[in-house]
């Protein structure tokens, strides 16, 4: 079975509303990350980045890193940025798929099974998971290697995503 690591919305300066939280959630959960990271590189799993425009419409995604490389999560950034060749969508939504080219090139790539990471669980995790088991793709959800807002609402939704829309987790 042909995998792909989609790593979702980890690149982010952590402005906004409930971003402190979220940094300290990516900072817990950064061990986690790395291994997913680590282990995917070295299994030549694809690896494909999918992240939050934040607001940018020129697709820029590497000018979106710089920015949050200078921002306050700087360094964990640092540890979780794409490597060179690797893709690296931009969203303007919760789900990794809606409008993006993520689900062309999963099928380019002929990839069976997606293994998520990043953050926030209980929001752009859960709904791409969902999207893409819409899509006919077997999907396990991380969920170690994903960052929260929210531990209540991630417990929920993990169980959503388990009981009713057919995803792992792991």
């Amino acid at each position: 079975m042909n995998d792909a690591l989609v790593v979702i919305d980890v690149i982010s300066d952590f402005e906004h509303d409930d971003g402190g939280k979220l940094l300290v959630s990516f900072r817990e959960r950064l061990p986690a990350m790395r291994e997913a990271l680590s282990r995917a590189r070295e299994q030549k799993t694809p690896v494909v980045y999918v992240n939050d425009h934040h607001g940018r419409w020129d697709g820029d995604a590497r000018g979106l890193l710089e920015e949050a490389l200078g921002g306050h999560g700087g360094d964990v950034i640092a540890e979780l940025a794409p490597r060179p060749g690797e893709p690296f969508l931009l969203k303007p939504r919760y789900s990794a798929f809606d409008h993006t080219a993520l689900a062309l090139l999963l099928r380019e790539l002929e990839v069976e099974r997606l293994f998520l990471v990043g953050g926030a669980t209980e929001a752009c995790i859960v709904q791409s998971g969902i999207d893409a088991r819409e899509l006919g793709f077997k999907v396990t959800i991380l969920a170690g290697a994903c960052a929260t807002v929210d531990p209540q609402l991630e417990q929920i939704s993990l169980r959503y995503a388990e009981e009713v829309a057919g995803m792992f987790v792991e």
